[in-house]
């Protein structure tokens, strides 16, 4: 039987209802029914299985509730009732103690008030107990496994940044042709010298299209996004390499990214330019890099007063190399470090 929250509408003043033997199956018609009067509810002989918190807190008033002869479920659902019969004092469930169980089977005929409800409870501080000891042994495994495995996690987003890259460029029906000879990762304190050296030779000289963050970077593009799209839309990546350099989060994250294409394509993708002799010790972060990758060529920017053009035709013959892999590429002499 089911009845409609409206039909109490114009009985907002009711105080005593009496609904015994209806085949009533649920009370949450008296949610919305709005019968804050209400002082006394006969319910008894309907097939009302559960009591449930919301329904008693709809009566703020309610006094007496008759509900026996119901088959109740004798699980969790009724736990709160139960807890609540036994323990407040407004109002009064008339014999409560003669309530009975009819779900489950093995139950059927025990008494409701009887019943050991503190299974259903959950204990607060144990379970905050648990969740705090879980957390902290949750951090402590995620700082030793980055500690260990830290160019492998590193690797293997920089390999999904390079997948979703590449599955949206080929949705876009976009060719394997590079938009760049070479996408160039400096520090800002190195500007200088890549706007007075680096491109007035690459680009003006030699002819190279170059990318550089400044002027081809794609205003309101996540910097992240920009970065990817830079080194995968050119056929190398130069980094320039200095303290500044190092010492840099996001120069740190355009290396990783150039470094794993080099992993992934096998090929000589990757160009370092030292600007400054840097001791073996501050190159230790991109040492595991390199147990990853192998090998990467080198070159060193001639110290003042020495001739540059040996250094400019080995950068332009780096430049020219297309599709060799580092170990067929035997045209660099610079630093190396293995």
């Amino acid at each position: 039987m089911a009845i409609s929250p409206e039909l109490f509408t114009p009985l907002q003043k009711l105080n005593r209802l009496y609904m015994s033997s209806t085949g009533l199956q649920s009370l949450d018609f008296l949610i919305q029914a709005n019968l804050t009067k209400m002082q006394y509810l006969q319910l008894s002989k309907n097939a009302l299985a559960v009591i449930n918190k919301t329904i008693i807190m709809s009566l703020a008033n309610l006094t007496y509730i008759d509900l026996q002869g119901n088959p109740f479920s004798c699980d969790c659902s009724n736990a709160w009732f139960v807890d609540w019969t036994k323990k407040q004092n407004d109002t009064q469930v008339i014999n409560a103690d003669q309530l009975t169980c009819n779900y489950p089977s093995k139950l059927r005929g025990n008494k409701l008030m009887e019943l050991d409800f503190e299974s259903c409870t959950v204990d607060k501080g144990f379970f905050c107990f648990i969740s705090t000891t879980v957390s902290i042994l949750l951090i402590m495994c995620s700082s030793i496994a980055y500690h260990f495995f830290k160019w492998q996690v590193v690797y293997a987003y920089y390999r999904l940044l390079a997948f979703l890259y590449n599955n949206n460029q080929q949705r876009k029906g976009q060719s394997s042709g590079f938009l760049y000879d070479a996408f160039i990762s400096y520090n800002a304190n190195d500007e200088l010298w890549v706007m007075s050296e680096l491109l007035p030779q690459l680009e003006g000289e030699q002819g190279w299209k170059l990318c550089l963050h400044h002027r081809d970077f794609q205003p309101g593009k996540p910097i992240m996004d920009n970065i990817v799209d830079g080194i995968y839309s050119s056929r190398k990546t130069i980094c320039v390499i200095s303290h500044h350099y190092l010492e840099s989060e996001w120069c740190s994250r355009e290396i990783q990214v150039a470094s794993f294409r080099l992993f992934d394509e096998k090929k000589d993708v990757l160009i370092l330019v030292f600007l400054e002799n840097i001791p073996a010790h501050q190159l230790s972060p991109y040492y595991r890099m390199r147990k990853l990758i192998k090998k990467r060529t080198y070159l060193s920017w001639p110290k003042p007063g020495e001739d540059t053009r040996v250094f400019w035709q080995k950068l332009r013959m780096a430049l020219e190399s297309i599709g060799t892999s580092e170990e067929e590429n035997p045209i660099f002499s610079g630093l190396r470090r293995t």
